[in-house]
């Protein structure tokens, strides 16, 4: 029996999981995941997951790493200094699909040469001059685009082969990254690839070296975005294809733990609630290409709607009405349960204080620490200042900001991850009402207690004890939370203003089902399966607003890792047959066009290489054996009252299982 290791680094915690083969989950733990260091957290829940098993490090035959790296670094604006030679574009094709925005500044070298739609060579290219030009760049890495370079790489590998000729650093060729048409969108994903691989290189490297240092001695996979497994060493060569790749495994581990075929899948983290759609058992795809922060990219990615709702959110009151209520979001802090389970004088002081106030303050039950480790250069004065006066250890947050422009360089500070704020979020309601206790409840019950007394625009309270308050917070993340599904329901048929439609009257009647003259009845036709750590808790309350069916398996807080390690291998290859004039077919090889008088020979040759590729992809992956599927999109035209061969595009599917390593199971498991 082959033992199995799963791991998943999410924005709070770092999941690992120990599988048999892939019949039954073996033990589970997590751990806070380390963002100065994600080694540190993947290294402490595998520590964790050993601990709680009888498997001995030697035996794991497999272990897969499901990873936000890429995604974080995306969003956050983080990655190195890059270099782009564009080819056979002009100035202007830089503005193009926020190609400029990405490269923020970096060097660029526009240049004749490349390619028209037929594979034709439009100009020639100066080889020298770029290998000149690339030697005097002060750069990590360097991205390659050329015009129709998915029709004939040409250019783009002789361009490759000078860069890393005169300079040894790594090159990344869009036509490696996708075949489709668009330049400046396929230079964009080439020009983040290569930012990315150096953050991607360091984590790997520190991953593997602390599963050695721990006795496993296994293969290293890693989750892309759409799901299917790379090896650790293609992670590293195209880091930008593990972009999602935390969300995509979290659905792999859903179709796993149910079995469900068609279905929502909702994953609430500490951060965000990542939605997408099973159908037919698999996850569906965005058409677009993988959209992270400002950037769509053609990276194949599982189509994934993200919002700042999740078990950490900044819970606010509402200042205006008479009503009052509670709001959720966007944005993250840490729980007070939390930050009290690590400093318990400090904050208990903090809020006893807090407490004995007669008039409630702005600060009440908020706290600030500063991060470790990170760079704080080319702060403003003002920003700087207030930074000095934080600490490692955590402060009430009223110690630290006293005026308006402190708090506004406070907001500088997190957004750059130099701070953290805590306050009250859903976490600490759960903690008040006893539904998830993992850390200081009473700490939480404090906090809420101070975030009730505070007053709504009648002059009443917003509740009378915490425990109303926490109710509250917690019905509104249900109420939250089933309108985001509600959101992506809409959006998966196609309906416009998904949003707006969500949010409509007459379908919240429907969904309570509220009597009157007008009848109306409404809910979700396919079950929800509710992933993450407080799902158990949240999701069922969530199943009764919408009139749906949930699914909440066992194991779902760590499906993200599961999904890591069930995953399958599965490379894509695509190419194109064309035909520039009458009679003539030109098959759109990897390395370069070829051309027949006959279009089936044509489409023969592609079809055979595009598959001897997609097996080599395959089984550099690791995958132990290989199964191909072959799609053909042929167009043809009627002209003239003759049916003329326009193009056809191939498709190949190589899949495969993770070669495992040989090991004796001792465990007897």
């Amino acid at each position: 029996m082959a033992i199995l290791l799963g791991v998943d680094t999410g924005g709070t915690y770092t999941d690992a999981v120990l599988m048999r083969d892939e019949d039954a989950v073996i033990a589970s733990a997590k751990a806070l995941t380390t963002r100065q260091d994600l080694a540190i957290g993947v290294s402490e829940a595998v520590k964790a997951v050993l601990a709680a098993s009888f498997v001995s490090p030697q035996d794991i035959a497999l272990a897969s790493l499901s990873t936000t790296l890429a995604t974080n670094a995306l969003v956050e604006g983080q990655g190195a200094r890059v270099a782009l030679i564009y080819i056979g574009f002009s100035e202007r094709d830089l503005a193009a699909q926020g190609l400029a925005d990405a490269l923020a500044g970096d060097p660029v070298l526009v240049t004749a040469g490349g390619h028209s739609h037929s594979g034709s060579e439009v100009a020639p290219l100066d080889v020298a001059m770029i290998a000149d030009w690339a030697a005097a760049q002060d750069v990590s890495a360097f991205a390659i685009a050329a015009q129709f370079g998915t029709r004939n790489p040409a250019h783009e590998v002789a361009a490759r082969e000078a860069v890393r000729a005169a300079t040894g650093r790594p090159v990344t060729c869009s036509h490696e990254l996708s075949a489709k048409l668009g330049g400046p969108k396929r230079a964009l994903t080439a020009v983040l690839n290569a930012r990315l691989i150096g953050l991607t290189h360091r984590l790997i490297g520190r991953a593997e070296g602390a599963l050695r240092e721990l006795g496993i001695d296994a293969p290293l996979m890693v989750v892309r975005g759409d799901g299917a497994l790379m090896s650790a060493a293609q992670a590293q060569e195209r880091p930008i294809e593990t972009i999602l790749s935390g969300p995509a495994a979290s659905i792999v581990g859903a179709r796993w733990l149910t079995g469900a075929d068609q279905a929502l899948v909702s994953d609430i983290g500490g951060t965000t609630t990542d939605i997408a759609v099973l159908r037919n058992g698999q996850p569906v795809i965005d058409p677009d290409g993988a959209r992270v922060g400002p950037h769509r990219t053609m990276v194949e990615a599982v189509a994934m709607r993200t919002h700042g709702l999740g078990g950490d959110s900044e819970v606010h009151l509402a200042t205006e009405g008479l009503t009052g209520g509670v709001t959720l979001g966007p944005r993250r802090v840490l729980p007070i349960a939390l930050v009290a389970q690590d400093a318990p004088e400090v904050v208990h002081k903090a809020l006893d204080e807090q407490m004995n106030r007669a008039v409630p303050g702005e600060y009440d039950a908020r706290f600030v620490r500063r991060v470790e480790g990170q760079d704080a250069v080319g702060l403003l004065e003002r920003a700087q200042a207030v930074l000095d006066r934080i600490t490692i250890a955590p402060q009430p947050l009223g110690a630290v900001v006293q005026t308006r422009l402190e708090a506004q360089s406070l907001r500088l500070l997190v957004s750059r991850g130099l701070v953290q704020v805590a306050g009250p979020t859903p976490t600490d309601a759960l903690h008040v009402l006893g539904r998830f206790t993992h850390w200081d409840a009473t700490a939480s019950e404090k906090a809420l207690a101070l975030l009730a007394r505070n007053r709504a625009g009648s002059g009443e309270k917003h509740a009378q004890t915490p425990q109303e308050m926490a109710e509250q917070i917690v019905d509104a993340l249900t109420r939250a939370t089933g309108t985001v599904l509600l959101e992506a329901a809409f959006a998966e048929d196609g309906m416009e203003n998904p949003t707006a439609l969500a949010q409509h009257p007459l379908l919240a009647r429907g969904l309570r089902q509220t009597p009157g003259l007008v009848h109306l009845t409404a809910g979700l036709s396919v079950p929800v399966v509710g992933l993450g750590a407080s799902a158990q808790t949240t999701y069922p309350a969530v199943g009764q607003y919408l009139n749906a069916e949930m699914l909440l398996p066992d194991h779902g807080d760590v499906a993200n890792a599961i999904g890591a390690v069930t995953g399958r291998i599965r490379m894509l290859r695509e190419g194109l047959v064309s035909s520039p004039s009458e009679g003539l077919f030109r098959a759109h090889l990897p390395d370069a066009p070829q051309d027949f008088r006959d279009a089936d020979a044509a489409m023969a040759m592609l079809e055979s290489t595009l598959s001897a590729a997609a097996i080599e992809d395959a089984e550099a992956a690791g995958a132990a054996s290989v199964h191909v599927q072959v799609w053909r999109e042929v167009k043809r035209a009627e002209i003239e009252a003759r049916e003329m061969f326009v193009e056809a595009r191939i498709v190949v599917e190589a899949t495969g299982r993770p070669r495992i390593a040989a090991h004796t199971d001792e465990t007897g498991l």
